[in-house]
């Protein structure tokens, strides 16, 4: 077993003053688990830390607008998971009673929660026996057992599944659930694995092969397609740039995001749905072609600056608001993708 040696090297050199970790409480372990998912530790503690000021349990996180949430996520990316955590702290606090659930299968019925997740909230935060399996455990698992082919695959999920189960011990389950996922991210990394330093190296097959990087399997490559758009600066008499919400579900899901088209021909009609007259003489072409790369394609987007005069009011408690260009604090409590954001702030 494994276990022993990586709890005696997680007494020594693992991660023990994450934020997270002080104080542990279900709350805390689960908002860190959901942040931490496909995103490194060192971006993650400064949203970490903004998220828990502004909301310190999950009753304030459920009686939070959504826009707020939202807005602390800005640049963290997968906004997805950020509605996924409010929509649950509205659920748990609605049917739950403010606790989240111990049960592992009861955790696993929440917006947002997987097996992993359910098994590091599990472990870390009620000291259960649970096995978890995220990026940086795949990668230990798949080298210490030369594991082939793509975690991805469901036969190598299954078979990593399995090995993390079989491993994880009955007796400091939430150090060792630590200590696994430290392992992972700190000598066992993607690139230049420490393999000398590691508690594993004695009897870990890649190790012995000599070819850690080949595991685990990488993902079959195909091209991301690239889509086009125009965002649309609308700046008013007053100097303010119209900002509209987008749909709650879907890319960028309630961010508030440019009025946008494909093409220079449909200015004048986005202009139109939005009560706004572009002023000809001033329209400027603006910035150059920027991109963006979302994980299933990447968004070439292009935007440019029209000063307008507005045809009638828009109520700021709708899904389309004015907020001052020179002064990005003023959209303090919505939330920015990050294009948007660069694009305000220069």
């Amino acid at each position: 077993m494994i276990a022993e040696r990586l709890l005696d090297w997680f007494d020594r050199h693992g991660r023990k003053d994450l934020p997270w970790q002080n104080p542990i409480t279900p709350y805390r372990v689960w908002v860190s688990e959901i942040m931490l998912q496909q995103t490194q530790v060192a971006t993650v503690i400064p949203y970490f830390e903004r998220f828990m000021d502004a909301f310190p349990d999950i009753e304030s996180l459920a009686a939070a607008p959504q826009d707020r949430v939202l807005h602390l996520w800005t640049g963290l990316g997968y906004y997805a998971r950020a509605r996924n955590l409010h929509k649950t702290a509205q659920l748990v606090v609605r049917d739950h009673d403010g606790q989240l659930p111990s049960r592992q299968r009861q955790l696993e019925t929440l917006p947002g929660i997987g097996r992993s997740t359910a098994g590091a909230i599990g472990a870390i935060a009620y000291q259960q026996h649970a096995a978890i399996l995220d990026g940086n455990v795949k990668r230990v698992l798949a080298r210490y057992r030369a594991v082939d082919g793509w975690p991805g695959k469901p036969a190598v999920s299954k078979q990593l599944w399995e090995l993390a189960e079989a491993y994880t011990p009955r007796r400091r389950i939430a150090d060792y659930t630590q200590a696994i996922m430290d392992l992972g991210a700190t000598l066992c990394s993607r690139g230049r694995p420490r393999c000398q330093q590691c508690p594993l190296q004695g009897d870990c097959l890649a190790h012995g092969q000599g070819n850690p990087q080949d595991y685990p399997g990488k993902k079959p490559r195909k091209t991301l397609p690239v889509k086009q758009t125009l965002f649309l600066v609308l700046e008013n008499p007053q100097g303010e740039i119209l900002l509209t919400r987008r749909p709650p579900s879907g890319l960028w899901g309630g961010l508030w995001t440019f009025p946008e088209c494909e093409t220079p021909e449909q200015i004048a009609d986005v202009c139109s749905r939005h009560q706004c007259r572009p002023l000809v003489e001033e329209f400027s072409r603006g910035n150059r072609t920027e991109r963006h790369t979302f994980s299933h394609f990447h968004l070439d987007y292009t935007p440019i600056h029209i000063r307008v005069s507005p045809v009638d009011a828009i109520a700021e408690a709708g899904e389309q608001r004015w907020i001052a260009a020179a002064d990005v604090s003023r959209a303090g409590d919505i939330g920015l993708p990050a294009p948007i954001k660069k694009i305000l702030q220069t």
